[in-house]
């Protein structure tokens, strides 16, 4: 049958209902249980026995069998699913009074996909199956559209995204995915109040994008007559909170990036940044460290997982190598060694890098060879620390390597999930490495940023020793739910309307 000759018929049972005074749409249902509390329960129940303990239960229908006087169906509540045994004799009789035809209208006005509340006490049939032996029963919700074909499942991955509600309906794994994600951001939170750190919300409407590379969406204020953009980074505001006082202080959020979509990126996303007053990028890839293994242990019992069939140590300590090493490692080139942009251009061309032209720096070249030849190798986490100048505007210079940052990228299954650094807090120059990206930006990088006048002035009045971090929440939710896309770990992914796919 069609989909609209289902609702059609549907829709003649929503009006069935309202005339035999029964209302399709009910206002409020008591439960005195879950399917999950019922099953642990009485786990030990032997088949055929019955306890005469009434429980009230509530959920979706999502298998209907019926036999002359007897029924049973499948009901699915937020923790899982449990059978109710539905019996002619007992429902017309403890239901005489609301319908004296209960049993019959629950077997020809309810479907599949409907939400139905049931009373009874618990029966563990002949065949093994725990069931609510049910005495009463309201519908609670009649579902209009039919829940997809129970052998095929919703397998079409775009309306899996698209009509996420019916993904979570009929696909419990996905329910299970998005737990998770609130226990890990749950966790995290907890983990850093336990340290002192405290939370703080920031702008997500910015007079200047900053604090990334990266080109922001732009809005408009009517009453104030400006433009704005959607924030790119929390990272500006967190440090003026920083020259303010707060010592450590942090934001879970979201991020907006007006960038291309892909399994790893969709332009609305999720980050954490955390910043330490008194510590440098040591300290804050310690913090790295102990907040993921910490989460992982209390979300998945283990720091041995698997992602996409790679089995992962999370282990500590982590591996920490230079850019410089690995490139070296992977592709045999040393860049230290390189006096000139043509010289470390020639090399890297015989080594197979690409878009050698583009690059306009040795650093900016080192980093090209990182992507390429390194990312995706890093399976088992690790730090990559001491990245060039160049790419690094908001970074401390290294301390003993010229040329050099303090910074670190976290990357494990061959992406990268954090990235921090020893905040550069020198003022002067901030403002210099700022006016060289105006400067790129008004050159046409549409990735570049402006200079924050106002971030500048805070650096003025005194930013003490920090390292910050931004750390990618919908990617370490990817890593420990096992999924392949950042689509399955955002529960409703940004989408073209349908007419346009």
């Amino acid at each position: 049958m069609a989909e609209e000759d289902i609702r059609a018929t549907r829709l003649e049972k929503v009006e069935q209902l309202r005339q035999l005074g029964l209302n399709p749409y009910a206002y409020r249902w008591e439960s005195t249980h879950h399917a999950a509390q019922l099953q642990e329960k009485y786990a030990d129940l032997p088949n055929g026995e019955e306890v005469e303990i009434e429980v009230a239960i509530a959920g979706r229908i999502i298998a209907r069998r019926v036999f002359g006087k007897l029924a049973f169906f499948g009901l699915q509540d937020e923790t899982g699913t449990i059978q109710l045994y539905l019996d002619k004799k007992r429902i017309d009789t403890t239901m005489a009074e609301i319908d004296p035809d209960a049993f019959n209208h629950l077997k020809q006005l309810t479907d599949a996909g409907d939400i139905l509340g049931a009373k009874g006490t618990i029966k563990r049939t002949e065949k093994g199956e725990l069931s609510v032996f049910v005495n009463q029963y309201a519908i609670l919700t009649k579902s209009l559209l039919p829940l997809p074909d129970k052998w095929h499942g919703l397998t079409d991955v775009a309306k899996r995204y698209r009509q996420r509600y019916v993904d979570l309906i009929v696909n419990p794994e996905v329910r299970q995915t998005f737990r998770r994600r609130a226990q890990i951001t749950a966790g995290i939170r907890r983990f850093l109040e336990q340290q002192g750190f405290i939370e703080i919300e920031t702008p997500v409407l910015q007079a200047e994008a900053g604090g990334a590379d990266a080109r922001p969406f732009i809005t408009h204020h009517n009453t104030l007559e400006m433009d704005l953009y959607l924030r790119i980074a929390t990272e500006l505001h967190l440090k003026r909170l920083v020259v303010g006082g707060f010592e450590k202080v942090f934001e879970l959020g979201r991020i907006f990036r007006n960038e291309g979509v892909s399994t790893r990126h969709n332009p609305e996303f999720t980050s954490i940044e955390i910043y330490q007053a008194y510590a440098d990028y040591h300290d804050v890839m310690q913090l790295v460290e102990n907040i993921i293994t910490t989460v992982t242990r209390e979300v998945l019992g283990t720091l041995q997982i698997t992602y996409q069939d790679e089995a992962i140590d999370l282990t500590p300590p982590w591996r920490r190598v230079t850019m410089h090493d690995l490139v070296q490692e992977k592709t045999g080139l040393d860049f230290h060694a390189f006096s000139s942009l043509d010289e470390a251009k020639v090399a890297a061309k015989q080594a197979g890098i690409q878009a050698v032209e583009e690059c306009t720096s040795i650093g900016k070249l080192l980093n090209e060879t990182f992507e390429q030849s390194c990312e995706a190798t890093l399976i088992q986490p690790t730090y990559v620390i001491d990245y060039p100048v160049e790419i690094s505007p908001l970074s401390k210079p290294h301390r003993s390597k010229p040329g050099l940052v303090e910074r670190f990228e976290l990357f494990v299954a061959g992406r990268e999930t954090a990235n921090g650094f020893s905040e550069l807090s020198d003022p002067i120059d901030q403002r210099q490495r700022l006016e060289a990206q105006a400067a790129r930006k008004a050159a046409g990088d549409l990735e570049a940023q402006g200079v924050d006048e106002d971030f500048l002035t805070a650096l003025e009045y005194g930013l003490p020793p920090t390292g910050g971090v931004g750390i990618g929440i919908d990617r370490l939710v990817m890593l420990l739910t096992d999924c392949a896309s950042i689509r399955d770990a955002i529960a409703f992914p940004l989408l073209k309307p349908e007419a346009s796919e």
